[in-house]
């Protein structure tokens, strides 16, 4: 579904991404962990359009979107929750909903709306709530039911663990896994190694612009590497 081919990306002077490739298979979790500063952000931005890259492609489903607007990469199918949520904070969870779904037709819009509140009952208790006014947790709920309700077939999730508590982590990834099961495709990029390469089927790891390394998510874990870089173990 998603093929990066030797992907170099300046901010100035500084060469953010190194020649970094990756594939996303359709139906897959795959996940790029890596530390701050490591280009993680910076490959899904570019990836959505927000970044132009100075080398490289970026096929979806076929197509270079190298330098493709980012409103029409939405249109192709790609969802982005970013980091820090960045809901709409004055306004309420409903039309943060509604506007993940600008490009839908009346129909689409409410078919989608169904279905995340059936993924989140929460957002639909406090659908009138002003989004500014939820937890941590509810919040990146919004950010995710945000990016659903434009249909998308790969959703683009960044730190979506961020400043959360370790239950509400667990149902954030309970609910990655639900909607990948019922059809999505995502690129997870996140810090936290252990819940990110336990839902993954592949994962990247990136240092410093560069993959240093890639496998099954599962298997990654026993990788000593990865213990003892990212999962604090000697």
């Amino acid at each position: 579904m998603l093929e990066i081919q030797d992907l170099h990306v300046y901010y100035g002077g500084i060469h953010a991404l190194k020649g970094i490739n990756l594939t996303v298979k359709e139906g897959r979790i795959v996940t790029l962990i890596g530390a701050n500063g490591a280009g993680k952000s910076t490959t899904l931005r570019t990836i959505a359009g927000l970044v132009r890259p100075r080398q490289g492609t970026i096929r979806f489903n076929g197509a270079d979107l190298s330098r493709t607007p980012t409103y029409r990469i939405i249109r192709r199918g790609i969802g982005v929750a970013p980091e820090g949520r960045r809901v709409f904070s004055n306004l309420t969870v409903l039309e943060n909903l509604e506007l993940g779904a600008y490009n839908r037709s009346k129909a689409e819009y409410l078919e989608q709306l169904e279905w995340v509140y059936t993924l989140f009952p929460r957002l639909e208790e406090r659908r009138k709530q002003l989004a500014g006014t939820l937890s941590g947790g509810e919040q990146q709920m919004l950010a995710l039911g945000r990016a659903l309700m434009s249909r998308p077939k790969l959703v683009l999730l960044d730190e979506p663990s961020l400043g959360l508590a370790p239950l509400v982590v667990e149902e954030v990834f309970n609910a990655i896994e639900t909607v990948n099961r019922q059809g999505a495709t995502i690129l997870l990029v996140e810090q936290n190694a252990m819940a990110a390469l336990n839902v993954a089927h592949y994962a990247y790891v990136l240092e410093t612009g560069r993959i240093t390394l890639e496998g099954v998510g599962r298997e990654l874990l026993k990788d000593e590497r990865v213990r003892k870089a990212y999962l604090g173990e000697d």
